[in-house]
C-alpha cells in the first residue's frame, strides 16, 4: 500500500514540475503582460456649454509613407502582433466591435454590416478553374478559394473633430472614426488604381481593442506603444480631404485638383490652428 501511495505522489509531483516547466517556455526574456492587460486611458469629459467652436474634418493616412508604416506592418501575425486592419477585422469577426457601411456615407455610423458583408467588399474570393485529370486526360472544373488581399489596404480615412474648450482654454481634437481603404488594380495590366472604402468603425468603441495591441517601438522594444497611444499622441502623418460645409460636406477633390487640392488642404489645416492663435493677445 505504501508503495502505491509513493508511486502516486511521484507521478503527481512529476506532472506538476512538467506543467511548471511548460509555463516557463516564453519567447523572450520575460512574459509580456502590460499590453494585454491594458485599458484605454480615460479622456476628460467635455460639456457642450464649454465648446465655443468646433470643426469636423476627414483626413487620409497613407500607409506607404514611412511615418505611417506602424499601421501597415506586420502584414502577418508575429508574436501576437497584427497590423491595424487585421486587428479591426478580427474584432469585427469576433463581434467585439461593429463595422458600419462605408459606401456613399460620411461615417454617420447608421448601417451596421456583418463580417460576411465586409469580406464581400474585397470581391469574389471563390474562383472556378479548369484542370486536366491526369488519369483520363479530360478537363474538369475545380473550385479554389483565394486569400483576401489584406496587403491592398494601403490607406486609412479618419474622421475627427477639432474644438476649443473654454474651460481648458485650449484647442482639442477627438478621433471619431476609422475607415480602411483598399487601393488596387482591377486588371494587372491597368495603370490606374481604384480606391474603395471597406468599412467604418467608431473610434470610441474600438479603443479597448486597440489599447491591447502593441506597435513596435524601433528605438526601444521594451517600451512598445499601443494603437490607441499612437492615435492619442497623433504619431502619424495625414492630410485633409474634406471638411464639414454647407455644400453637403463635399470633398476637396470635387472642386479642386492637383496642387490646388494640396493648397486647399493646407488652408483648412492652417485655419483650424489660426483660430486658436487669434484668441490670444501678445
Amino acid at each position: 500500500m505504501k508503495k502505491i501511495i509513493l508511486f502516486i505522489v511521484l507521478v503527481v509531483g512529476f506532472s506538476l514540475n512538467y506543467t511548471e516547466v511548460k509555463a516557463q517556455v516564453i519567447n523572450g526574456a520575460y512574459a509580456k503582460k502590460t499590453i494585454t492587460d491594458r485599458k484605454p486611458a480615460p479622456l476628460p469629459d467635455v460639456r457642450e456649454s464649454d465648446v465655443i467652436w468646433s470643426k469636423t474634418v476627414w483626413r487620409i493616412i497613407d500607409l506607404r509613407e514611412k511615418a505611417n508604416q506602424h499601421f501597415y506592418y506586420p502584414v502577418r501575425e508575429i508574436q501576437g502582433r497584427t497590423n491595424l486592419f487585421l486587428t479591426l477585422l478580427k474584432g469585427v469577426e469576433e463581434k467585439s466591435i461593429t463595422a458600419f457601411d462605408a459606401q456613399g456615407t460620411d461615417a454617420e455610423f447608421k448601417e451596421p454590416i456583418t463580417f460576411l458583408k465586409v469580406k464581400e467588399q474585397f470581391g469574389d474570393t471563390v474562383k472556378t478553374i479548369k484542370v486536366t485529370d491526369l488519369n483520363t486526360g479530360a478537363d474538369r472544373d475545380t473550385i479554389i478559394r483565394t486569400e483576401i488581399p489584406y496587403n491592398e489596404i494601403k490607406q486609412l480615412e479618419i474622421k475627427e473633430i477639432w474644438y476649443f474648450d473654454k474651460q481648458k482654454s485650449s484647442l482639442q481634437v477627438r478621433t471619431l472614426g476609422i475607415c480602411p481603404i483598399r487601393v488596387y488594380k482591377k486588371d494587372p495590366n491597368d495603370s490606374l488604381y481604384v480606391r474603395k472604402r471597406i468599412f467604418w468603425v467608431s473610434y470610441p468603441e474600438v479603443r479597448p481593442l486597440l489599447a491591447k495591441h502593441e506597435v513596435v517601438n524601433e528605438l526601444n522594444g521594451a517600451r512598445s506603444l499601443s494603437f490607441d497611444d499612437i492615435f492619442l499622441t497623433r504619431q502619424f502623418d495625414a492630410y485633409i480631404v474634406k471638411e464639414e460645409n454647407i455644400y453637403n460636406n463635399r470633398s476637396i477633390d470635387e472642386y479642386a485638383g492637383g496642387d490646388y487640392a494640396l493648397s486647399e488642404s493646407d488652408r483648412i489645416k492652417n485655419a483650424i490652428f489660426t483660430y486658436e492663435q487669434d484668441l490670444w493677445e501678445y
